[in-house]
């Protein structure tokens, strides 16, 4: 009897061992799944709240970078343009003033001349400062989300 006892014993310390084992491999599996979960909602908050951001910020960096190149090449050709304007015109008044009959004849073209100059110039002053401000409100743009577009 004392061996069925004994045996019994073993079987319910066994059973008891095991079912204890049991749970705290179902606690630790928990715990990992828990844990894991955790992890994966971080990564995606990271992702949402930090990675995306970021990349959008610097698509719109670059976007504005490329407005940035665009405006001063605009820029620039348009200066040469007016250069290319006002050199002929210097020389149209030079040719004028070389054919001129006396020197009346000379300062009246000269007179024009300056006259017009003064007009152009005024004028050349005016494009150049539409296109910088046109030129500034689309590299702000991009980094804006593109408002004020136009």
């Amino acid at each position: 009897m004392m061996a069925d006892e004994t045996n019994e014993n073993i079987d319910h310390a066994a059973n008891a061992t095991r079912s204890a084992t049991d749970r705290a491999a179902n606690a630790a599996k928990e715990a990992a799944d828990r844990m894991r979960a955790g992890a994966e909602q971080a990564r995606g908050a990271f992702q949402e709240n930090v990675v995306a951001p970021a990349m959008r910020a610097g698509e719109a960096m670059k976007a504005s970078g490329q407005k940035v190149a665009e405006g001063g090449a605009n820029i620039g050709v348009k200066m040469i343009d007016q250069a290319e304007q006002n050199a002929r015109e210097a020389f149209n008044a030079m040719r004028e003033a070389a054919a001129a009959k006396d020197l009346s004849d000379v300062m009246r073209i000269q007179g024009d001349y300056l006259r017009e100059q003064g007009t152009r110039s005024m004028t050349q002053a005016k494009e150049i400062g539409d296109l910088i401000m046109q030129f500034g409100r689309d590299a702000v743009a991009p980094l804006r989300g593109g408002q004020g577009e136009g």
